[in-house]
């Protein structure tokens, strides 16, 4: 454990402070070799010297020396050594004089080739092995490099890059198999009022120019023409309400806990239709900046979905914070029979009984409200019974300055 603190630490180093520190360590030991090598060097040139030296007359010198002058071995002239030992000797002199720079500028190189190896090679590796999975719209993959240096933070960031751009494109799977689902149903739901009024026209046609069908039969005809007629209004104004679902923009304005009960309990008195709804608000000073509009329609829609499905009673918990608020609204009806993610689609409806009134929209937008909130829906059954739908919108605090105008 001891022995890996100081390696954990050098390698969660900053990039400059790891190039200081190899940079310095890698000086320091070019100079002590350096320093090594001139002294070497000079041992080697004095033996060699040595060879070529009047030994009688060098000690003779030593004996005569006093403290203003030292004896030193004479430099023999190049003519009087040896072709080797005259090489060896120039080479010493290099040595010598050129030992700090040469061993100075390897040990910078060192130090950078190092610096690159331990900090630098494995994050860019991995960051081009990401891109070029990127590249061919692979995103299941994660970067595993862990250091807290500036190349970790990279990595990290390209990570949520990664992770977003997966988002971004389930978003995107998400839409277009709701687009086709919308063109599904636009095809179903227009052809199908469409045939009854053709059926009828057709039958009107036929029988009252020669009188087999009575004044009652023919206004009973009329009278559901009418229905299908709005029918397909309804259609037609659901279908320009999810259209302009994205261009909408939200406006954030101040909430609080009790400006949020008093808008609720609105909502339930105007929905009830005679079943009790029980109402729960926590207690709180703290104020959820969101679009109070996109909020109530959301609320309006759970609240109109949970008294079609309840018996007697619906109850609401509502929970308010600075970044999160939330709707909870439950039954004690039969619950969900499918899933959440069929639940939530475009045109949605329990059974063909429903009322022409309902066209299966309601779960669908307030689910893209709340993701356009910066929160979600979620759909479950309770344990007692019933079904219970929560939506969370997100804090928003940026107001686009167009929407001013």
């Amino acid at each position: 454990m001891g022995d890996g603190v100081p390696v954990g630490k050098i390698r969660n180093l900053s990039l400059r402070k790891t190039i200081i520190l190899y940079m310095c360590v890698a000086l320091v030991c070019s100079f002590f070799l350096a320093a090594l090598t001139a002294w070497a060097a000079e041992r080697i040139q004095d033996r060699i010297w040595w060879k070529y030296t009047d030994q009688g007359q060098y000690f003779e010198a030593q004996e005569m020396e006093d403290e203003g002058f030292w004896v030193q071995i004479p430099r023999p002239n190049a003519y009087e050594m040896s072709e080797w030992d005259y090489n060896i000797s120039e080479l010493c002199d290099f040595l010598q004089t050129y030992s700090v720079l040469v061993l100075s500028v390897a040990g910078s190189c060192l130090a950078v080739f190092l610096f690159y190896r331990n900090k630098l090679r494995t994050p860019i590796r991995e960051l081009k092995e990401a891109s070029a999975r990127i590249a061919e719209n692979d995103l299941n993959f994660q970067l595993d490099y862990e250091n807290r240096d500036e190349m970790g933070q990279l990595c990290r960031e390209f990570d949520r890059m990664r992770e977003q751009l997966a988002q971004n494109n389930r978003k995107m799977w998400r839409m277009i198999e709701d687009e086709r689902e919308l063109r599904a149903a636009i095809a179903h739901d227009i052809r199908s009022p469409l045939s009854v009024l053709k059926g009828y026209q057709e039958m009107l046609l036929t029988w009252l120019p020669d009188g087999t069908i009575d004044t009652q039969q023919a206004v009973g005809m009329l009278e559901e023409s009418m229905k299908q007629i709005s029918r397909m209004d309804i259609f037609i104004e659901t279908m320009r309400r999810v259209n302009s679902l994205e261009q909408r923009k939200l406006r954030p304005e101040e909430i609080t806990a009790e400006q949020i009960r008093e808008d609720i309990r609105g909502e339930l008195g105007i929905l009830a239709e005679g079943k009790e709804a029980v109402l729960d608000v926590e207690e709180t000073k703290e104020i959820f900046w969101g679009d109070r509009e996109v909020i109530l329609e959301v609320a309006e829609n759970l609240f109109s979905n949970s008294f079609r499905y309840a018996r007697e009673q619906i109850r609401v918990q509502i929970s308010l914070t600075a970044t999160v608020l939330k709707i909870s609204v439950s039954d004690d009806g039969t619950g969900f029979q499918e899933d959440a993610e069929k639940l939530t689609r475009a045109f949605h409806q329990r059974n063909v009984k429903d009322s022409l009134t309902h066209t299966g929209m309601g779960m669908y937008i307030s689910r893209l409200y709340c993701e356009k909130h910066g929160g979600k829906l979620l759909l479950e059954n309770n344990r007692a019974g019933g079904a219970s739908v929560t939506a969370v919108f997100r804090e928003i605090t940026d107001v686009d300055p167009a929407d001013d105008c």
